[in-house]
């Protein structure tokens, strides 16, 4: 039979009321009586309920995460420095993987509001109109993390995509690289796709290098794609002398097309890219990438939803981290 609070009241005899402020960390109650209630806590085995209690006081001390590709290691890491501030503020997490589709991730959403979460994180992504309806139904705080909406109404923590793109075709330019191919992501994603696709753009015009439609392929972030599109590039009769990719995972494709060409990096073809997850320094030749504060991408977007939730002031509703070129071995003078 399950243990209820008056099963323990019973036990350490006291009330019901007394073991309510012990499991609340109710600070007034005597040393003496909080030990035997949790003596007697312990003796019978008592888990307090969680959904009775968020009844009672309307709050389930839960935050819901809606992650778009939890196979993906970069969300991977975002996601540990969620978990750790929520932990740190005694918040559980609701983790929804939503395999980067706009139905799924709607239908997460509304399902975690369902489930009376104090607050959502949205990770990634796209944020179209069908998203910005169903955030507007939502009595709890939203925080989009490693993403924005358009209008910058909701409150977000991300880098600057466009000038993270910029600075990593700006470094090839500078190493003498003229012929320089994109592997964009979707250009209707706003941060990994379109955004990097126009400081690739704006590095080129500022350089005074002409864009070549030809020397852009769109991908999918993944391994695969970024095999096909390079080997696209390869076909060309005027090959291009460096590649960046949109992410680390397709800037590894090129590399391994690249080798499988015959060919080396970079000693043939440079390859840079956005991101620097774990396996930029995986792959052989190292990668050369502009790195995401992934972790603390995740860590400040929690800590943001902490207050929001419990109606602290907030200074900045739209942070904007900094990123870093993390120079390696794929790149080299053209």
């Amino acid at each position: 039979m399950t243990v209820t609070i008056y099963d323990v009241a019973r036990e350490a005899g006291v009330s019901m009321a007394t073991v309510s402020r012990v499991v609340n960390n109710n600070p007034n109650v005597k040393p003496q009586t909080r030990k035997k209630v949790f003596e007697a806590i312990e003796r019978l085995g008592y888990r307090p309920n969680a959904v009775a209690r968020g009844l009672a006081s309307k709050k389930t001390t839960t935050v819901g995460v809606v992650i778009p590709d939890i196979s993906n290691a970069i969300f991977a890491e975002v996601a540990r420095g969620i978990e750790d501030i929520a932990n740190m503020y005694h918040y559980n997490i609701i983790l929804c993987n939503a395999d980067k589709k706009k139905e799924k991730e709607i239908r997460v959403i509304n399902t975690l509001l369902e489930k009376q979460v104090d607050g959502l994180l949205f990770m990634g992504g796209a944020v179209t109109d069908e998203h910005i309806q169903a955030f507007k139904t939502a009595n709890v705080p939203i925080v989009l993390c490693a993403t924005t909406d358009e209008q910058g109404t909701i409150p977000s923590v991300d880098i600057d995509h466009e000038a993270a793109a910029f600075d990593a075709v700006s470094s090839l330019i500078a190493q003498g690289h003229k012929s320089i191919a994109m592997i964009s992501g979707t250009l209707q994603d706003p941060a990994n796709g379109y955004a990097r696709f126009q400081g690739y753009k704006r590095a080129l015009e500022t350089a005074g290098l002409a864009y070549d439609e030809e020397l852009v392929r769109v991908g999918n972030y993944r391994y695969e794609s970024g095999i096909e599109a390079m080997k696209y590039f390869l076909e060309l009769n005027n090959k291009p002398t460096a590649v960046f990719a949109a992410t680390d995972e397709m800037a590894i494709g090129a590399i391994h097309a690249i080798q499988d060409f015959g060919l080396k990096v970079p000693d043939d073809i440079s390859v840079i890219s956005v991101d620097n997850s774990r396996m930029a320094s995986m792959v052989r030749p190292q990668l050369t990438t502009v790195a995401q504060p992934m972790y603390d991408i995740g860590a400040v977007s929690m800590r943001l939803l902490t207050k929001l939730m419990k109606k602290e002031n907030v200074d900045q509703s739209k942070v904007v981290l900094p990123h870093e070129l993390i120079s390696r071995q794929s790149v080299i003078q053209a």
